[in-house]
C-alpha cells in the first residue's frame, strides 16, 4: 500500500472534478479524499495499491471533459491514520 498527497492546478473547481475523481478513485479500490482549495486548486489524499494509485494520478492528469489540468503535483507520504471510503470533503 501506497499513499499519496496531490495538488492539482487549472481550471479544476466548477467542472465536476471532485465528482468524477471520487468515482475513479472507488472503481480503482483507493481510500481518501478530494476536496477544493481556496485558492482555486483541488487536492486529494488516496492510498492503495500502487498500481491504483498511479492509475488514479494518470487521471488527474486529464482529469473530466470540462476541466484544463495544468499541473499535478504529487507527494508521498507515509500514512498516520486508517482512511476508509473516498469522500468528497
Amino acid at each position: 500500500m501506497v499513499r499519496v498527497h496531490l495538488s492539482i492546478t487549472g481550471r479544476v473547481q466548477g467542472v465536476s472534478f471532485r465528482y468524477a475523481t471520487q468515482q475513479r478513485a472507488r472503481r480503482l479500490g483507493l481510500q481518501g479524499w478530494v476536496r477544493n482549495v481556496p485558492d482555486g486548486s483541488v487536492e486529494s489524499l488516496c492510498d492503495g495499491e500502487p498500481e491504483a494509485v498511479e492509475a488514479l494520478v494518470a487521471y488527474v492528469r486529464r482529469g473530466p471533459p470540462l476541466a484544463e489540468v495544468s499541473d499535478v503535483a504529487v507527494r508521498d507520504v507515509e500514512p498516520t491514520e486508517p482512511l476508509h471510503g473516498f469522500e468528497i470533503r
